[in-house]
């Protein structure tokens, strides 16, 4: 963010970036009680599941995930960059992520291994390795089943590793599949994310404004204005907000008003508005 930006409004950093800090993301009840659960079946593995329309909050649930879970003592995570990859290739990132040399031509020698590493991890520390996965509807079934394959040995009474899955409803519904319903029915914790409702939206944007440093950046009835226009979702809300706040700047706006609303997204703007210098 430009420093004009922090001067001009007192903000530590913009409130409605994807770059927010995870410390300055709301914690909704649910949220709270998925987490809670995830980090108290660590030591038993196993699958779970985030889902929800897009801009809902799948991922900035997995991001306090992560971070809850990256402040734990000998806890190992890690998180898939690319769901959408070939098996091959998501067995050299499985590798890259827990430390295992793999190779695409020796599928069986790298499941091996790999169960070996978490095994040994989890003899050593009574936790499982996490495995976070955003975008999982990207993953193809082939992918989803080795994972399913390889989280768990003895004849399948025994887990070597915590997955978390988030995706939309491509994955719930990919998971209704013959060939996912055994991994669907390994599912031991949910967390639907639902459209917001206005009171939750006001709470999203006061919360992000004061950890910024400026909670009153937004007059009451402009946040009223966002949350009736932003349709339930979390993302259609900040990019409102956060377009407001840069044409506010490029005008070199003192206040961040309503007038302003109506003339952004406005179908014919009015001409831009002078800015009030001192």
């Amino acid at each position: 963010m430009s420093k004009k930006l922090l001067g001009l409004y007192g903000l530590k950093y913009n409130p409605f970036s994807q770059e927010v800090p995870t410390a300055s993301l709301v914690v909704a009840p649910s949220v709270e009680n998925f987490c809670w659960r995830i980090e108290h079946q660590l030591g038993e593995g196993g699958f779970a599941l985030i889902s929800g329309e897009p801009g809902t909050g799948k991922s900035a649930v997995l991001r306090i995930l992560a971070d809850r879970l990256g402040n734990l003592r000998d806890i190992s995570v890690g998180i898939l960059s690319r769901p959408q990859a070939s098996v091959g290739d998501f067995y050299r990132e499985l590798g890259d992520l827990f430390g295992v040399t793999l190779t695409a031509s020796n599928r069986w020698g790298g499941s091996k291994a790999l169960r070996q590493k978490w095994q040994a991890y989890s003899e050593s520390s009574l936790c499982r390795p996490v495995l976070l996965v955003d975008e999982a509807q990207a993953m193809s079934p082939p992918a989803l089943c080795e994972l399913r394959l390889l989280s768990s040995i003895e004849l399948d009474s025994r887990s070597l590793l915590t997955v978390v899955l988030a995706g939309d409803e491509r994955l719930v519904n990919k998971l209704q599949t013959d060939d996912l319903l055994p991994l669907a029915s390994r599912i031991r914790c949910r967390l639907r994310c639902e459209a917001a409702d206005a009171a939750q939206l006001k709470e999203c944007l006061n919360n992000h404004m004061k950890k910024a440093g400026n909670p009153r950046l937004l007059p009451a009835t402009l946040i009223e204005t966002l949350a009736e226009h932003a349709a339930g979702n979390y993302r259609v809300l900040m990019n409102m907000a956060n377009d407001l706040l840069s044409a506010a700047l490029q005008r070199e706006l003192d206040q961040i008003d309503e007038k302003l609303f109506f003339e952004v997204f406005a179908l014919n703007p009015k001409p831009a508005r002078a800015g009030n210098k001192t």
